[in-house]
C-alpha cells in the first residue's frame, strides 16, 4: 500500500513536469512563443570552453541573472550585437549581476568562431538548443534557408555538432534571485538587437544600489 502511494505520488509529480522533450518546436522564428514577464524560470545547462556542463536552476541564483541566446560567431548581428554590450557589460556585473551569453556553437568554437574583436564574456555553448527549447526560443531551420546559409560559408552542422538544423530567436531574459522572470526581449527578426543602453535601463529595477 505503502508503495502504491509512492508510485502515485512519483506519477504525480513527474505529470506536473514540462514535458520539453514532447514539445514541438516550431517552424519559423515567427512561431516561436518565449517565456514571458512573470513566468518561473526554467532549469537549464550549457557547456564552457572545457565541455564542463554548467547548470542553472530557478531556486539557485545567487545574483540576478542576464540570459542572453545568440546565433553563433558566424553571425554578424551576434557580432555587432556582443561589441556593443561590451559597453555596458562592466557595469552590470559592477551591479551585481551574472551574465550568461548562450552560443549554439560548440564548446571548443566559442571564442575562436566569434568576429568581434576584444571579447572576455564568459560565453556558454548551448550547441543541442536544450536551454533554447527550456526557453521556447527554439525553432527549426528550412532547407532553403540552411541552403542559402551555405552559401555564405555557414554549416550549421559543423558548428554545433548536431544535424538537428535548429537555432534560437536571439533573445535576451532577465532572471531575479527568486527564479522569476522579470525582463524579456525577443525579436524573430534577427538583425534587431537589444542595445546596450536599452539593456541596462531594463536592468535597473534589479541592480545593485551601491
Amino acid at each position: 500500500m505503502k508503495l502504491h502511494r509512492r508510485l502515485v505520488g512519483l506519477l504525480g509529480m513527474l505529470m506536473a513536469l514540462p514535458v520539453l522533450a514532447g514539445t514541438p518546436i516550431p517552424d519559423s522564428p515567427q512561431q516561436a512563443q518565449p517565456l514571458t514577464v512573470g513566468a518561473r524560470a526554467p532549469t537549464f545547462a550549457a557547456r564552457t570552453t572545457e565541455g564542463t556542463l554548467r547548470t542553472f536552476e530557478p531556486g539557485g541564483y545567487k545574483k540576478p541573472t542576464i540570459v542572453l541566446f545568440y546565433r553563433g560567431g558566424w553571425c554578424p548581428y551576434c557580432n555587432a550585437q556582443l561589441s556593443d554590450l561590451h559597453l555596458v557589460e562592466p557595469k552590470l556585473r559592477q551591479s551585481g549581476f551574472e551574465i550568461v551569453f548562450l552560443s549554439t556553437d560548440r564548446p571548443e568554437l566559442l571564442y575562436t568562431s566569434l568576429k568581434a574583436t576584444d571579447i572576455h564574456y564568459t560565453l556558454l555553448s548551448d550547441s543541442h538548443l536544450e536551454a533554447a527549447r527550456a526557453f521556447h526560443v527554439a525553432y527549426h531551420v528550412d532547407d532553403a534557408t540552411l541552403a542559402k546559409m551555405r552559401e555564405y560559408g555557414v554549416d550549421l552542422e559543423a558548428s554545433t555538432g548536431t544535424k538537428q538544423h535548429e537555432l534560437p530567436v536571439p533573445s535576451v531574459f532577465i532572471i531575479d534571485t527568486s527564479g522569476t522572470i522579470r525582463f524579456v526581449y525577443s525579436n524573430p527578426d534577427f538583425r534587431i538587437r537589444l542595445g546596450a543602453d536599452a539593456l541596462w535601463t531594463a536592468a535597473q529595477p534589479l541592480a545593485k544600489v551601491n
